[in-house]
């Protein structure tokens, strides 16, 4: 194929998701004009509408894409949608198509690539990495799978010399990249759809580990074999980077921080839980190998602001706090769940979950179970299906999960109907978690507790 930057037009078919967002920013910050389709317009096909890139949300063939010609037109589609029109014609007229996981491998092999992998924390640790490769004032761009607090999108232009990329193990998209420094967080059975069983997403990651070269770095949780060189990091418990001596004072913890030669002490972390000190600490261990110092560091941890829908809390005079989290693992929502746990013991907790897929809710239902079954009370939303039909997955609803809850208070509802649910609720703390569209109920939420806490 030709090269990337000799195509003027750019066409993302799904152009809402996460990863495919980031790329179609750094698109239109080249110059290029970008165009897309998605099924459903959100906040974040708004935004991008609002920084001037042209979307649609029926799958027509107008004259904006006959328009288009195959010779200065690249088309980018997400691998979760699987039939559509408009992808259709555009394979039936010879454009140049390619999956967002292979443009982004081309962009990383003209850059020293910092590649974050794991089934849980990669998103965090990746943006953290972006956030301190900023404070540290590198030459980077990031791509990443969240929006980070501290600059409001899911990528940031500031040099080309490395990239920071949030390496996706759905199918395999990681093995696209050329990683030159890589991390692997967890290797949790995830997307069984895709690799069958654990065994096969753990092969995924040792393939993943066998891209960086040699003579580059490659970060593993202690604890995960991945079948070639690494360093390892950990948490209370020594490795070739740790960090321990954890100590919380109200929202803050503040741990030591440890390389093979020297100690860093009284690093301030305001994410709570430690599997997010986990993810500081590679993320520290990364920067250190770049030559950035610790003082620069130390001001750059203490700032970060986290993610967007990853434990963003709100407070209210009336003692009620809200939390949204994107949580839709047993793992994830466990850490969540459990974090809240340890800084409020004695609150009275409702969770509004939302499951996503029904092959995952299938595969890991005990596990959900399980964690949401410390709730004090649980709205459990109908599931989200994004790419999968619910024919094809008999039996499978939340009315069947909601039966393995060991919880008294408990309830399926539509998504249509929970807010109203929730202002009926008696609870100190609110938690709406899960990644399918159960974030349309933040501002309303959001609204509705400040509106009451301005009438007491």
């Amino acid at each position: 194929m030709k090269k990337l930057e000799t195509y003027q037009n750019f066409y993302f078919v799904g152009i809402g998701g996460i990863g495919m967002s980031a790329l179609a920013r750094y698109f239109h910050a080249s110059g290029k004009k970008v165009w897309g389709y998605d099924k459903t317009n959100t906040k974040l096909t708004q935004n991008l509408m609002n920084e001037g890139i042209d979307i649609v949300f029926e799958d027509l063939i107008d004259e904006r894409i006959t328009s288009l010609h195959k010779e200065d037109t690249l088309v980018i589609y997400t691998p979760a949608i699987k039939t559509l029109g408009i992808l259709d014609y555009f394979n039936q007229n010879q454009f140049e198509v390619l999956k967002r996981a292979k443009v982004l491998g081309l962009i990383t092999e003209n850059t020293d690539c910092i590649a974050v992998a794991g089934t849980h924390g990669k998103t965090t640790t990746s943006t953290l990495v972006a956030h301190l490769c900023k404070e540290a004032d590198l030459p980077f761009s990031c791509f990443l799978g969240g929006i980070s607090e501290n600059f409001k999108s899911n990528f940031l232009y500031n040099g080309s010399t490395y990239s920071v990329v949030e390496a996706d193990e759905y199918d395999r998209s990681f093995l696209n990249l050329s990683p030159d420094w890589a991390v692997v967080t967890s290797t949790d059975a995830d997307h069984l759809d895709i690799y069958g069983d654990k065994s096969h997403i753990e092969e995924g990651f040792r393939q993943f580990a066998a891209l960086v070269p040699e003579d580059k770095k490659l970060f593993v949780r202690k604890g995960i074999e991945i079948g070639r060189g690494h360093q390892t990091y950990a948490v209370n418990e020594p490795a070739d980077y740790y960090s321990d001596n954890l100590r919380m004072d109200h929202d803050k913890i503040y741990f030591d921080f440890h390389t093979p030669t020297e100690t860093v002490k009284d690093f301030v972390w305001e994410i709570p839980g430690i599997h997010n000190v986990e993810n500081a600490t590679v993320a520290l261990a990364i920067l250190h190998n770049l030559g950035a110092d610790f003082d620069t560091l130390k001001k750059a941890i203490a700032n970060f602001k986290g993610i967007k829908r990853r434990y963003t809390k709100h407070f209210y005079q009336n003692g009620k706090i809200y939390i949204d989290d994107y949580a839709h693992h047993p793992t994830e929502t466990n850490a969540v769940i459990s974090s809240i746990r340890t800084f409020y013991p004695d609150k009275k907790l409702l969770i509004v979950f939302q499951p996503h897929l029904f092959s995952r809710t299938r595969d890991f239902a005990d596990g959900f179970a399980e964690s949401l079954s410390q709730a004090d009370e649980l709205i459990l939303l109908d599931i989200y299906p994004a790419r999968e039909l619910q024919e094809n997955f008999e039996g499978v609803t939340s009315s069947w999960l909601l039966e393995k809850v060991h919880l008294e208070n408990k309830e399926v509802s539509a998504l249509s109907a929970a807010f109203e649910k929730i202002k009926e609720k008696d609870f100190d703390i609110l938690l709406t978690v899960g990644a399918g569209n159960i974030d349309t109920l933040y501002d309303p939420i959001c609204e509705w507790l400040n509106s009451v806490q301005s009438t007491m």
